[in-house]
């Protein structure tokens, strides 16, 4: 099976480096479905010539590719696209709206649904220690594969979130319709081994590891409307970051 050659088009009077043009556009292959898992990828050198831009260049841009697991090497095969990750930007959204905008069929199974008290999440929150708050735990799939164990806490004044609620859309999209919007969060990233009830609602296997989340998200007055403490299949799952020198 032969490469796609893929359109690509450099603007060398943009600012933005030339690896770093390349490797968005065609990680946007990856993202809307152009190239799909397995599918070849063009040679280097063929890249570079059709491009008119430096072997450096192309191979700056794959290997960015690379670390953000939409590529693999493989010696003796060349570079194929890899298995397909949710590929999580860094900006304010849920995991429902990103697996919408890949065009994949997000689900969603709710676990439990109560109210109660939580001393860290009202801390989170910035309410009392006894804050009757809503805590909902749910299980987020692409399809039939489980990528997410999320556990939520909003404050009282959603109590009359339903079930049906939840498996229809978003938290984010839900707490939009209800008039509250999160505009920035505060967002801590880690990894540790799953607990025996993430190894069963994630379908993981011993020894594999979970990457796990914690937000809270704030509207445009600053007001905590939303903690989160969630875990993610290791494999299945990657976060990118743009960064910069300031």
């Amino acid at each position: 099976m032969s490469a796609q050659q893929l359109e690509v088009v450099i603007d060398r009077e943009s600012p933005v480096p030339l690896y770093h043009q390349l490797a968005e556009q065609l990680t946007a292959a990856v993202d809307d479905g152009r190239l799909e898992p397995g599918d070849p990828f063009e040679n280097e050198v063929a890249l570079a010539q059709r491009l008119s831009v430096s072997r450096p260049t192309v191979r700056r841009a794959i290997q960015e590719m690379v670390d953000h697991g939409l590529l693999v090497r493989r010696r003796g095969l060349g570079t194929t696209v890899a298995n397909r990750k949710v590929h999580r930007r860094a900006r304010l959204s849920s995991l429902f709206d990103d697996l919408q905008a890949e065009g994949r069929e997000p689900r969603t199974r709710v676990l439990s649904m109560e109210t109660r008290t939580d001393e860290r999440a009202s801390a989170a929150l910035d309410l009392e220690p006894d804050a009757q708050l809503l805590s909902i735990v749910r299980v987020r799939l692409a399809a039939d594969l489980p990528l997410a164990l999320l556990h939520n806490w909003l404050p009282p004044a959603h109590a009359d979130i339903t079930r049906a609620d939840l498996e229809h859309q978003g938290l984010y999209a839900l707490l939009r319709r209800r008039g509250v919007r999160p505009v920035v969060a505060q967002q801590s990233i880690g990894a540790r081994m799953p607990t025996a009830e993430e190894r069963r609602e994630l379908d993981l296997g011993k020894g594999h590891p979970v990457l796990t989340m914690t937000r809270m998200a704030f509207d445009a007055a600053g007001a905590a409307i939303e903690f989160g403490d969630h875990a993610y299949r290791g494999e299945d799952y990657t976060i990118d970051l743009m960064l910069d020198e300031r």
